[in-house]
């Protein structure tokens, strides 16, 4: 009698599915969620809270939390508000960088800390310090002629003026942090 009963309820809840968003090409943390990345799903409605195919608008709002590999149901904790990480006090500052100033593989939603390496172009009198120690990248391409990296990282408004006049003299480096992949 009891295996009858819960048969029946599952068959009764098979039939419960919510229409879900499904991730189809590789989202890194901190990207949008933009509409060729993602796509409808419909699951069993299993008492997890996945965010629904109706919302697609408020999730193309925000951004990864995590790096979300194809076929990835999207709960809730796997997006951000995009001001959460670049937020008041907080600049976006691109970088150009040649091989051996960027660890190779770089990735969007990697942690980095930006390094002034001086003694180029005639700052010999410079010691090299810490300029940004925990910066979020949030998008990383190469240069037309390939010969550098370009990435763009989020950080603090006060020191983003000095880090792009350091990049512009190609007087910095970028180190990755500890398990940002």
């Amino acid at each position: 009698m009891g295996g009858a009963l819960a048969t029946t309820v599952l068959v009764m809840n098979a039939d419960k599915r919510v229409s879900a968003i499904m991730v189809t090409k590789q989202i890194g943390a901190g990207q949008p969620f933009e509409p060729g990345s993602i796509r409808e799903a419909l699951v069993v409605e299993d008492g997890v809270r996945y965010e629904l195919w109706a919302h697609r608008g408020q999730v193309s709002r925000t951004v990864a939390a995590v790096t979300l590999l194809p076929g990835t149901l999207v709960i809730p904790d796997m997006t951000m508000e995009w001001h959460k990480e670049l937020g008041q006090g907080k600049a976006r500052v691109g970088l150009a960088l040649k091989p051996g100033q960027v660890p190779s593989k770089m990735q969007a939603g990697q942690r980095v800390q930006i390094v002034l390496v001086p003694g180029r172009n005639g700052a010999q009198e410079q010691q090299s310090r810490l300029l940004a120690e925990n910066a979020l990248v949030t998008d990383v391409s190469k240069s037309r002629n390939g010969a550098t990296d370009e990435i763009t990282v989020v950080v603090d408004s006060t020191i983003a003026p000095e880090i792009a006049a350091y990049s512009a003299a190609d007087q910095i480096a970028v180190t990755e942090l500890p398990g940002s992949r």
